[in-house]
C-alpha cells in the first residue's frame, strides 16, 4: 500500500509543500528518469522539456529533417504524469540540500544512493537556476492529444510546480484548426500559454511546392481560433523558402496572412537546404533555386514592408538568420527593422560579402558589430578562390549548423 507525505521545500525564497507517494519502507516509490525529445524553440532555452508525443503526426515537409525516418506515437498519459513526477522528486531533493549556488557536488549530495543518473539531475538543477517559470510540451504537434488528456497533463504541472508561468507548445494549423473554439479555450484555462505554428508560407504554392500539408485558409482560421482562445501565438515565417520563382509570392502572400491573424509573434526561420532533405534534392535536381544572402535580406524587406496594422513582434532568433538585429514591434518599429535591412543592401557587395562570412563564422553578430577585419578578408579571399562564391560556401557552412 502507497501512503502520501508532505514535504516542506524552500526554492527561489519560496516554500512549498511536495506531495510525494512512499512504500511502507520509506523509499518513494518511483524511478527519475524522464523522456526528452530531439527539438525546442530557441525561445525555451530555459524551458523544462517535457515529452507528451515522439516525432511528427505529418513528417513530411521538404525542408525538414528533424524526424526523418523516426515513427510518431501519442505517449501513454501515465507516462507523461510520472515524468512531470520524476522532474519534481528530483527539485526536491536537489532543494533538501541547496544553501546557495548549484554545484557539481550538490547534485551529487542529492542524488545520494539513487541510481538515477546524474544527466537528470543536470537537467532539472538547469531549470531550478532560471527560476523554474516555464516548460516547454514536446515533440512536434503536442495538440494531436485529446483536450481531456493535454488539460490533465497541464493541471498536473502546475499542481507539481507553483513557479510555472507559462507553458508552450509546437501545433500544427491544420490540427488546431480541428479543435473547436470551447476545446482551446479550455487548453488555454488549464494552462497552455502560447502556441508555436509553422507557418512556413502564407503562400498556398509554396506550401504545396514543398509538402507543407496545410494551406493558406487553414493558418489563417489556426491563428484566429488560437488568437480568441486567449493563446499567444508565435508563427514561423521561412525566408527563402519559395526560392528564386516564388520569391515576390512568399513575401507577399504571406505578410497578408499576418496581417489577418495579427500573432503575437512572427519569427523568421531562414531556409537552408540540409542534406537528406527532399528540398536538397530539388536543388541538386534544378526543381528549387535558392535565394543567396542577399535575396533573403530582400525578401525580408518585402515581408515586412507588407506587414500592416498589426502590433506583432518580430523577432530574428536563431542563428541561420543573417540580420538578427531586425527585431521588432509593429507599427512603432516598422521603419527601424526596415533602416536596418537598408544599411546592409546599401553597403558595397564586398562589405556584404565580407559581412555574411564573418557572421556565419562567429566573428560577428549584428549589423552594428561589422568593422574592417584583416581576418575577415583573408577568409573572404580565400573563400572566394575556393567556393567562387560568398554564397557556395554559406551553404556549405549552415548545413552544419542544423
Amino acid at each position: 500500500m502507497l501512503n502520501h507525505v508532505y514535504i516542506l521545500s524552500i526554492s527561489q525564497k519560496k516554500i512549498f509543500f511536495f506531495d510525494i507517494l512512499i512504500n511502507p519502507a520509506g523509499e518513494i516509490a518511483m524511478p527519475y528518469t524522464f523522456e526528452l525529445g530531439p527539438i525546442r524553440p530557441p525561445s525555451e532555452a530555459y524551458s523544462i522539456l517535457i515529452r507528451v508525443t515522439r516525432n511528427c503526426p505529418w513528417n513530411k515537409c521538404a525542408f525538414c529533417h528533424s524526424y526523418k525516418g523516426q515513427q510518431f506515437s501519442r505517449r501513454p498519459i501515465e507516462d507523461v504524469l510520472h515524468d512531470i513526477d520524476a522532474m519534481y522528486t528530483i527539485a526536491l531533493r536537489i532543494g533538501e540540500v541547496t544553501n546557495g549556488p548549484i554545484t557539481l557536488q550538490t547534485l551529487q549530495n542529492a542524488q545520494g544512493n539513487d541510481d538515477t543518473p546524474l544527466y537528470y539531475y543536470e537537467q532539472v538543477a538547469f531549470w531550478i537556476q532560471y527560476g523554474m517559470k516555464s516548460a516547454f510540451l514536446q515533440d512536434a504537434n503536442s495538440l494531436v492529444l485529446s483536450a481531456k488528456d493535454l488539460c490533465t497533463i497541464l493541471h498536473h504541472i502546475n499542481k507539481r510546480f507553483p513557479t510555472v508561468q507559462r507553458i508552450t507548445s509546437y501545433a500544427r494549423a491544420s490540427t488546431i484548426s480541428k479543435k473547436s473554439l470551447d476545446e482551446l479555450k479550455a487548453i488555454r484555462q488549464a494552462g497552455l500559454t502560447r502556441l508555436h505554428i509553422g507557418m512556413e508560407s502564407g503562400s498556398d504554392t509554396v506550401l504545396s511546392l514543398v509538402n507543407k500539408g496545410t494551406t493558406k485558409m487553414h493558418l489563417i482560421d489556426a491563428g484566429q481560433k488560437a488568437v480568441t482562445a486567449g493563446f499567444d501565438v508565435s508563427y514561423y515565417f521561412m525566408p527563402g523558402l519559395g526560392g528564386t520563382k516564388y520569391m515576390q509570392e512568399h513575401a507577399r502572400e504571406s505578410a497578408d496572412v499576418i496581417n489577418t491573424v495579427n500573432p503575437t509573434f512572427v519569427r523568421l526561420r531562414s531556409t537552408v537546404p540540409i542534406p537528406a532533405t527532399p528540398l536538397y534534392e530539388m536543388m541538386k535536381n534544378k526543381q528549387w533555386t535558392p535565394l543567396s544572402e542577399v535575396e533573403k535580406v530582400k525578401e525580408i524587406r518585402m515581408f515586412i514592408e507588407h506587414c500592416n496594422n498589426i502590433t506583432t513582434t518580430l523577432t530574428s532568433d536563431h542563428m541561420m538568420n543573417l540580420l538578427e538585429d531586425v527585431e521588432g514591434t509593429f507599427p512603432h518599429d516598422k521603419g527601424k527593422m526596415l533602416a536596418t535591412i537598408d544599411a546592409f543592401l546599401a553597403m558595397s557587395k564586398e562589405d556584404q560579402g565580407k559581412f555574411i562570412i564573418g557572421r556565419r563564422i562567429g566573428m560577428y553578430r549584428y549589423l552594428s558589430d561589422y568593422y574592417p577585419n584583416f581576418k575577415i578578408d583573408q577568409i573572404y579571399y580565400s573563400i572566394q578562390q575556393q567556393y567562387g562564391s560568398v554564397d557556395s560556401a554559406v551553404l556549405e557552412i549552415l548545413k552544419n549548423f542544423i
